[in-house]
């Protein structure tokens, strides 16, 4: 199952691996099937994906393409932080629109996706809240065209 290492990451077997394959490549692969591919029974698989959801190890969700479903707005940020990095990701980390943040080494301290309803939204967002934020030095916006690609199957390495 999924134990803490000595850095406090999770390390896992290779059965919960094999799991995490599994739903990667189909979030709703029934229980049963996965049990016959890994070895397990349904029961054993159930508790096991309750386990790995319950230590944050994975979500299972539905991936969309924001564009598609009245997000007409997508971009990246990179922001430049003056001071201390944590108070600045844990107030980008509050806001809606921010899909994910990023602790850089680079030329940007912090990296974001945020998406948006639309350029209106984009730079009220980027402009009223987080160009405001206390140690905002700058921010670099990459608005997105068009979604090319988009995957979670990477596998479990």
């Amino acid at each position: 199952m999924a134990t803490p290492d000595k850095n406090g990451t999770q390390s896992l077997d290779s059965v919960s691996l094999a799991i995490i394959e599994q739903l990667q490549e189909d979030g709703r692969r029934p229980y049963a099937a996965i049990g016959k591919a890994v070895g397990l029974s349904e029961a054993a698989v159930r508790q096991r994906v309750q386990k790995l959801l319950d230590h944050g190890v994975m979500q299972i969700v539905a991936v969309t393409d924001p564009l598609t479903v009245g997000f007409r707005r997508q971009a990246m940020v990179g922001i430049y932080v003056d001071g201390d990095l944590d108070p600045v990701a844990d107030a980008l980390t509050g806001m809606d629109e921010v899909e994910y943040v990023v602790v850089t080494a680079g030329s940007f301290d912090l990296l974001i996706e945020i998406v948006c309803e639309d350029d209106d939204h984009l730079l009220e967002t980027i402009n009223k809240r987080i160009r405001t934020l206390p140690g905002v030095r700058s921010t670099e916006s990459f608005v997105y065209l068009k979604l090319r690609k988009q995957t979670y199957t990477w596998g479990t390495r």
